[in-house]
């Protein structure tokens, strides 16, 4: 979908990132759809859109109720957590650019470590006619039930055919650990890790060790947009979404895609490069960051040689010559990532986006115009293309 000149996000906004953050969910994403409306300059009374994810346990309703909304003409969740975190920026665009509203707030709220932890397997606690746990039930009876043990599957195969190496994931969580210790937001502000740090913490799931995987977080993250006859009128520098797009196919499944002719890479992300790339009228060579999902550090490669940065098996030399961090030509997740700043399903990724953008990140880039940003691979996904305001 092309939508730039049409939609702009106006304004973001967070809580704190924390392992406990003694409020409930809907507190947090009312605590952060509010900073996000004062970021834009407006009042809740004037939202009339709202969207989520399905697994946010918050009902858009009610959250619009609790920030002053009065009339709601829009509101939909998308399928999944991490997969879906594109999707209601997907579904604004079309609200807004067909009528139906044109103010929208998306959230996502969660205690993902003092809560529900979705690591230690609790998700078999859904309820038992949910798809995904009829799917589940063919893994779960044979101890096959985390995201780390089936992105494991995955990341060896992907060592396997192109020679990559823990060491190569170790480069990526170096980086991401990089960038998140100058950023105070993030949770392991001032903790830089060595690679021989990564390479003596325990294995999780082999080969993945403990600093490939990404947190388990409290926070909410929440973003205003609006239509462009609305932010032309705002104070606040408004961030264009050049293009959007989300894909599925009949291979697809919740983090377990092994029903395809490959297991190495994630065929939805290559289904939708090109369009995305078209839709915004740039090439690879025009982004200048990218925040990508970093559920664990093998699944940044393949997206790497997915949105064309570098040909098929070669992302692990494109990250050890450095080219994806701080001085590279195609710095990724400059907040530090799920793996450094916090895991909220990746919303905060796309805030880092807009804050570089905006020019306004704590890991400034000098001169960004575009970004790249990635909802969850190996399931049903998105990826959306941002572009700063022009002067």
């Amino acid at each position: 979908m092309q939508t730039e000149k049409h939609i702009a996000i106006v304004g973001i906004g967070a809580t704190e990132f924390s392992k406990n953050s003694r409020r409930s969910e809907m507190q947090l994403a009312c605590e952060a759809a509010l900073a996000a409306l004062q970021d834009a300059g407006i009042q809740g009374a004037q939202v009339d859109g709202m969207a989520t994810l399905s697994m946010d346990n918050n009902w858009e309703i009610d959250v619009h109720r609790q920030i002053g909304g009065q009339q709601l003409n829009f509101f939909a969740r998308t399928q999944y957590g991490g997969g879906g975190s594109i999707g209601p920026f997907a579904h604004a665009c079309s609200a807004i650019q067909t009528g139906q509203c044109e103010t929208v707030v998306i959230f996502r709220g969660m205690n993902e470590r003092s809560g529900l932890r979705f690591g230690g397997g609790q998700i078999m606690n859904m309820n038992a006619l949910n798809p995904d746990m009829i799917h589940f039930s063919h893994y779960f009876p044979c101890g096959f039930m985390t995201p780390a043990g089936w992105i494991a599957l995955a990341a060896r195969r992907y060592m396997h055919e192109y020679g990559a190496t823990s060491e190569d994931f170790g480069r990526i969580a170096v980086s991401f650990r990089d960038f998140a210790s100058t950023n105070p937001k993030a949770f392991f502000y001032e903790r830089p890790i060595t690679l021989a740090h990564h390479q003596a913490s325990r294995v999780i799931a082999d080969p993945l060790r403990l600093f490939d995987c990404c947190q388990e977080s409290d926070g909410a993250v929440a973003f205003v947009l609006t239509s462009a006859a609305r932010a032309r009128d705002l104070d606040t520098e408004p961030v264009w979404i050049a293009s959007v797009a989300q894909r599925a196919l009949p291979t697809s499944r919740q983090v377990t895609p092994f029903y395809g002719d490959s297991i190495t890479h994630f065929s939805e992300f290559d289904a939708m490069a090109d369009e995305l790339y078209r839709c915004a009228d740039i090439s690879p060579a025009d982004i200048d960051l990218a925040c990508l999902y970093d559920h664990f550090t093998s699944a940044v490669l393949p997206q790497l040689e997915s949105f064309g940065f570098c040909a098929r098996g070669e992302a692990k030399d494109f990250v050890k010559d450095g080219h994806i961090s701080r001085g590279g030509k195609l710095p990724v997740n400059t907040h530090g990532g799920q793996i450094g700043e916090a895991y909220i399903h990746g919303l905060n990724g796309m805030a880092e986006a807009v804050r570089q953008l905006r020019g306004s990140s704590v890991n400034q880039l000098p001169g960004a115009d575009h970004a790249l940003v990635t909802a969850g691979p190996g399931v049903p996904t998105g990826a959306a293309i941002l572009r700063r305001a022009a002067a």
